[in-house]
């Protein structure tokens, strides 16, 4: 494996996978402050055509949301934390649980 001083290139391409995941969460233009409605979950999820659906989902089991307005909004946060489970085909870590 390459690597650049001591970081592996694979590992900085995943930290930069996930910045850009991130970025993507968090500069969002959400209706609500506090988090994503589902019509903006489905938007979002339009630029990760290869996720994962099921990862995504199981990451969502057992959080916390809130209503507004009668509907339903999960943090940013948790958004995140599925976006990463959706595109690494994987589940949550147990330090991921909040």
């Amino acid at each position: 494996m390459l690597s650049i001083g001591f970081i592996p290139c694979y590992a900085l391409l995943i930290d930069l996978k996930m910045e850009n995941i991130r970025k993507k969460v968090y500069n969002f233009k959400t209706k609500n402050k506090e988090g994503f409605v589902q019509s903006e979950i489905d938007t979002l999820l339009k630029d990760y055509p290869n996720i994962n659906i099921d990862k995504f989902n199981s990451a969502l089991r057992g959080i916390t949301c809130m209503m507004i307005n009668d509907e339903t909004v999960i943090y940013h946060c948790d958004i995140y934390k599925a976006l990463r489970c959706g595109t690494e085909n994987r589940n949550l870590r147990v330090w991921e649980w909040d």
